[in-house]
């Protein structure tokens, strides 16, 4: 997948694979988790693309592997030019500053035993981007008012913030070095809908206050609809389809988007009523042991001979202009 706009971020065939060992004295390796089988994507610079999919379909994952937290099986990973395949050390370290993350769950990410302060000021000390206490202390405080909290917040500890203010703690812990290039890992499925909405709306000022790009991980369909650029879906692994929003909620090829935008509520009765649900038959197969061809033949509700070959009916293909489909299910759905 290639284009012509300058990307921040590209991904080619990228593949993470867990090795499963058996044994008590001597451990064998006998099989594979291919929690990433040969995914390609790119991100735009200033953009938003969201990466959705069900429970354990490899999104953190991939998230994981594009900020070298998992060193990948294979695959490119190109930032800004450099790859980061194997990087190491004090280039690895450089570049901590300008990839950062927020985790998924505002309470098991944040230190109980350090305060807000601290940890919002603890990437400052680690990449040396301060001299003196003071600066230290303005710092913390300009980034504690810029995600909507008081600086003298700073001396209190996570147990004395909700679940909202601590995702606000730790978005100003990944703004605190400056960072280009944020992976947000589902940073509100842990959070009360009502703050949700706040969480988002931060981040989208964040993002054209900062010129920031992220990676929006996330299974809720319809807030990834409202906060991204480009939406890829992810199954068992694979990335099946990358469309714009408005794309893929009104043309989804691949059958697999179709039934989980047909899961997304409505909130018209009238229309909600009168529509049809998609209901896929059977099990999402284990990534020990994914099906040949096509991963989603198994699920697929007009499966053709073709779904059985080997990788070359897989991969992506642009079916109309900045909509990508697995070339193999784009006449199943």
């Amino acid at each position: 997948m290639t284009t012509e706009t300058e990307n921040i971020l590209e991904v080619n065939n990228l593949k993470m694979y867990f090795p499963v060992k058996k044994g008590v004295v001597i451990q064998k390796h006998v099989a594979d988790v291919k929690a990433v089988d040969d995914v390609s994507f790119f991100v735009r610079k200033g953009e938003t693309l969201g990466l959705v999919g069900e429970s354990g379909c490899g999104k953190t994952t991939t998230g994981r592997c594009v900020l070298q937290l998992y060193n990948q099986t294979a695959g490119e990973i190109t930032f800004k030019g450099k790859q980061l395949n194997n990087m190491k050390g004090s280039d690895l370290r450089a570049l901590r500053r300008e990839m950062q993350v927020i985790f998924q769950d505002p309470y098991s990410s944040l230190n109980p035993r350090m305060t807000a302060g601290n940890i919002i000021g603890e990437p400052l000390v680690v990449h040396k981007l301060v001299r003196t206490k003071e600066e230290y202390k303005e710092r913390v405080a300009d980034l504690l008012q810029i995600v909507g909290l008081n600086p003298y917040m700073a001396d209190r500890y996570p147990h004395e913030f909700s679940g909202g203010q601590r995702q606000r703690i730790g978005i100003a812990r990944a703004l605190s070095v400056q960072p280009d290039f944020i992976v947000c890992d589902e940073p509100i499925s842990a959070l009360d809908v009502s703050i949700q909405a706040q969480v988002i709306n931060l981040m989208e000022d964040l993002q054209e206050q900062f010129g920031l790009t992220y990676l929006f991980i996330a299974h809720d369909l319809s807030v990834v609809r409202h906060i991204s650029d480009r939406i890829a879906v992810m199954y068992l692994g694979h990335i099946v389809e990358i469309a714009t929003p408005e794309e893929l909620y009104e043309n989804p090829l691949h059958p697999y988007t179709k039934a989980l935008l047909s899961a997304v509520p409505i909130p018209d009765p009238v229309i909600e009523r009168t529509r049809t649900r998609i209901m896929l038959e059977g099990d999402v197969p284990s990534p020990l042991n994914p099906p040949s061809g096509c991963v989603f033949r198994t699920r697929c509700p007009n499966p053709s001979d073709e779904c059985e070959g080997g990788e070359s009916t897989m991969g992506l293909i642009e079916a109309s202009p900045d909509h990508w489909v697995d070339q193999c299910c784009i006449n199943c759905g």
